[in-house]
């Protein structure tokens, strides 16, 4: 019994610990607000004024609850077709906006959920989920041999795909 209880003062202990420098981290950045906004780096290059969710988990939890779509980006940081998309939908002043209306999540490793590869694991691949955690197998992009693929040249349907999911979403739930 009293290993027990020194084990649960040594936990509680830590959890104060770790709970005072998360704290002592935000005054720090409360302070150092004037130097330039660095870009946040969940977005990894997306779009630096997004909010961006850390996790798959997280983001299905946020989608579920804030009754708004899911969109997905697998991408690899070494792989050019990922860098040329990311370009452009980083510059697309409409997509960018649209993009508020969403949870949003970029990947650059697979999940286990089989569900976020139906036709297979490469990238760029784009999927969109909606509220009710069904990923949306009919908003695709032009390939058949790569549903989910987009590349730089197909933003306009990209675009098309999100507000479609937007417009889904209204009309479906």
């Amino acid at each position: 019994a009293m290993e027990k209880s020194y084990v649960s003062m040594f936990l509680l202990l830590v959890a104060i610990s770790c709970a005072l420098a998360k704290d002592v981290g935000k005054k720090e950045t409360k302070e150092t607000t004037a130097k330039p906004k660095l870009p946040q780096t969940l977005s990894r290059g997306w779009g630096d004024q997004l909010i961006w969710t850390q996790t798959y988990e997280e983001a299905l939890f946020r989608a579920k609850h804030s009754n708004k779509p899911l969109m997905i980006i697998h991408h690899l940081d070494d792989c050019p077709h990922s860098q040329a998309l990311k370009k452009v939908f980083a510059e697309h002043k409409d997509i960018q906006k649209l993009a508020e209306k969403f949870i949003l999540l970029n990947l650059v490793y697979e999940t286990t959920d089989k569900n976020l590869s139906p036709d297979g694991q490469y990238v760029p691949r784009i999927l969109f989920i909606d509220p009710s955690l069904t990923v949306r197998a009919d908003i695709t992009g032009r390939y058949s041999n790569r549903l989910y693929a987009y590349e730089p040249s197909d933003i306009s349907l990209l675009y098309s795909n999100m507000q479609k999911a937007l417009k889904l979403l209204k009309t479906e739930l």
